[in-house]
């Protein structure tokens, strides 16, 4: 059975590292007061789970999205959502006791963290800007997460337009799948303002088993874009090696012995194996995504000075075959279209 679709896996495995006990904050990171402190007084659920009470915004309920809330709600959090057109997750989420905004402005107004959870940058800016946008609604010391995986020069903008509302923006893209999101198992990259971080650190803990603090603003989608770019060009070289193979008349799994064997072996050649050989998809991300974040790294280059040499051959590859109506296809199924694809015109 196919895995989830959203995010690409990172190189902590499922249960390998496990979550530490949660450390009570230093004088060096000052703890966010709770809005049970603001009131004066503290409920059983409160002192049980130090942050449930603090009022959450999700902007984004894809399966990714819907599967966090879900894990959210299981914790106590009052979680207010909106959703776009695919009313689904919304609808679940509100049958959970979940609260539905009109704007994205009136969710930032009322709650006390926001986070995001959508494909592209032009999705997170078109919510965070304009006059029904989070920004207009940001409030001082208001804490704003982006979840999804952009372009960092966008998360530098939004960053800065925030700052100038009070409010501190955090990039945390995400590894693993909406399973994991469910029971708290996800991977999260968390960049931005260390105090800022510090502060909602037991909120991300509640979604994550691995939750990493990387530095800066930017950080995050950095690193993200640099492990997706380096995974794409890894999948599609693996995946006409396997075309190649299948040209030259050697069997698959021949071939994969000899690869793996040696220091090429690796995640990713396992996964691209597992459909070649026995027709299992357990990479469940697609070439529309995987095109997206090329293109993206390539994009962050660029803006960095640099001419990215080694992305030039997993992007045009990933385009082409999206250009030609398989975006939908899953990463390992780049075998099967090379194979159709590689002779020559």
């Amino acid at each position: 059975m196919a895995a989830d679709r959203h995010t690409l896996p990172l190189s902590a495995s499922p249960g390998a590292v496990h979550r530490p006990p949660r450390a009570a904050a230093g004088p060096d990171q000052p703890a966010r007061r709770s809005v049970a402190d603001r009131r004066g007084h503290v409920t059983e659920t409160e002192r049980r789970h130090p942050m449930a009470q603090e009022k959450i915004g999700f902007i984004g309920l894809g399966l990714m999205g819907r599967a966090m809330v879900e894990c959210l709600q299981k914790a106590g959090h009052p979680v207010t959502v909106l959703g776009n057109r695919d009313r689904t997750g919304l609808e679940e989420a509100v049958g959970r006791g979940g609260t539905e905004a009109a704007s994205a402005r009136t969710l930032a107004e009322e709650t006390d963290i926001v986070m995001l959870c959508v494909g592209t940058s032009e999705q997170v800016e078109a919510r965070i800007f304009g006059d029904d946008g989070v920004l207009a609604g940001a409030k001082d010391g208001q804490v704003v997460i982006d979840f999804g995986t952009s372009l960092p020069a966008s998360t530098l903008k939004i960053g800065a337009a925030l700052a100038e509302k009070g409010a501190i923006y955090l990039d945390a893209p995400l590894g693993r799948t909406p399973s994991h999101a469910k029971d708290g198992m996800l991977n999260i990259m968390c960049a931005g303002n260390e105090d800022a971080y510090a502060s909602v650190k037991p909120v991300l803990e509640v979604l994550g088993e691995n939750v990493f603090h990387l530095g800066k603003l930017g950080n995050g989608h950095t690193i993200k874009l640099i492990n997706n770019f380096f995974a794409m060009t890894t999948a599609t070289a693996m995946s006409e090696a396997f075309a190649a193979a299948d040209a030259a008349g050697i069997d698959r799994q021949a071939l994969y012995g000899v690869m793996s064997a040696g220091p090429l072996h690796s995640g990713m050649m396992d996964f691209i194996r597992n459909y070649a050989v026995d027709g299992k998809v357990d990479l469940a991300f697609s070439v529309a995504n995987g095109s997206k974040d090329v293109g993206y790294y390539r994009q962050m280059t660029e803006d960095l000075g640099l001419a990215s040499r080694m992305s030039g051959a997993a992007d045009a590859t990933l385009s082409e075959a999206k250009a030609g109506g398989s975006g939908d296809l899953m990463i390992p199924q780049m075998v099967d279209w090379l194979s159709e694809n590689l002779k020559k015109d």
